[in-house]
């Protein structure tokens, strides 16, 4: 093994801190169903190289565990690996969004969030709120499924990168660098910085309270601030200043007028707030304003409202912020 260890070796370590002890066999069949084609021969090899490193271990007849240094090895690792892992999936599900927000139709990315089959009642009524709020509409589609005996529900929503993927297929490139968590009012008498109609997007962004940039934003920070209860979705679904958890992004100032235009129609859509930003004219940057040939664009999507929401009311057994891409055709409308 080379003294900087690629995905699939750190993949390796990840599966073997799930399943310890496992065998080849098993661990063959848990990276076919990650999608690498490996031979069982192969992986026995990747497990002796590991052991000869002293990252793994054998655990007679069990097959193999994690040692001390293995452990090590994979919380180094863990960082740069998920910043490369999330990074290619933001770049796969964004390259695959074909929706036209002008016809309300084609592919969009979604975050999903499992709730237990006995909190549908309440789970309908966490939709509703947020339809009949300035951060509606939503469009959901929702899926009962069961596992160990038990009734599952499985709520997906739009995501707010699925605006970069429309941007993207009308030709305009934007970085997103930024995520965070901004202090939010649905209808607020004042906000810290010159605009005639701060609400006019889903409500007001007052400031960002919260700012991870750089590399650390391109890891999952987004659930991680959730899973923090950083965010206070239900103050704001009952007309109080709340917190949400909100992503940022540069794009090119030549094409300003055409992607606000595109950010505003997604969001009148799928719900969500925007706020679009040029140079030197005021407004919630989350760090400085940007530079002369850009401008910004926050944005809060309907998904990480909703996941943050059912967090809040203890209500999540899981979610994913990066589910899918799913068709706009199998998201109903919730009015």
């Amino acid at each position: 093994m080379t003294s900087d260890p690629d995905r699939r070796t750190y993949d390796i370590l990840r599966l073997l801190d799930a399943h310890e002890p496992i065998g080849s066999v098993h661990l063959t069949e848990h990276l076919r169903e990650r999608g690498y084609s490996l031979t069982e021969r192969t992986v026995r090899l990747t497990l002796a190289d590991l052991d000869e490193d002293g990252l793994t271990e054998k655990v007679g007849g069990k097959g193999r565990r994690l040692t001390a240094a293995g452990r090590a090895e994979l919380e180094r690792g863990g960082v740069s690996g998920r910043v490369e892992q999330v990074r290619e999936r933001l770049a796969d599900l964004t390259s695959r969004v074909t929706y036209d927000p002008l016809a309300d139709e084609g592919a969009v990315v979604v975050g999903t969030v499992t709730v237990p089959a006995t909190a549908h009642e309440q789970v309908d009524d966490l939709l509703t709120a947020i339809d009949d709020s300035p951060l509606g509409p939503v469009v959901a589609s929702l899926e009962f499924s069961e596992r160990n005996g038990a009734e599952y529900i499985e709520i997906a929503t739009p995501s707010s990168v699925t605006i970069d993927g429309v941007l993207l297929a009308e030709g305009i490139d934007s970085d997103l660098d930024t995520t965070g968590v901004v202090e939010y009012h649905p209808d607020p008498e004042t906000v810290p910085y010159e605009d005639p109609d701060p609400t006019a997007h889903g409500g007001a962004i007052r400031r960002f309270t919260d700012v991870i940039g750089n590399e650390r934003a391109t890891v999952d920070m987004v659930s991680l601030l959730i899973e923090a209860r950083r965010t206070s979705v239900g103050a704001a679904l009952e007309g109080e200043a709340g917190l949400l958890v909100a992503d940022n992004r540069e794009f090119p100032l030549a094409h300003y007028d055409r992607a606000h235009e595109l950010a505003a129609a997604t969001r009148d859509r799928l719900g969500g707030v925007i706020d679009a930003r040029r140079p030197r004219e005021p407004g919630p940057f989350p760090w400085d304003e940007p530079g002369w040939a850009f401008a910004s664009l926050t944005c809060v999507g309907a998904s990480e409202c909703l996941i943050a929401r059912c967090v809040e009311a203890d209500l999540a057994t899981e979610w994913t912020t990066l589910a899918r891409v799913q068709s706009r055709a199998e998201l109903d409308e919730w009015s």
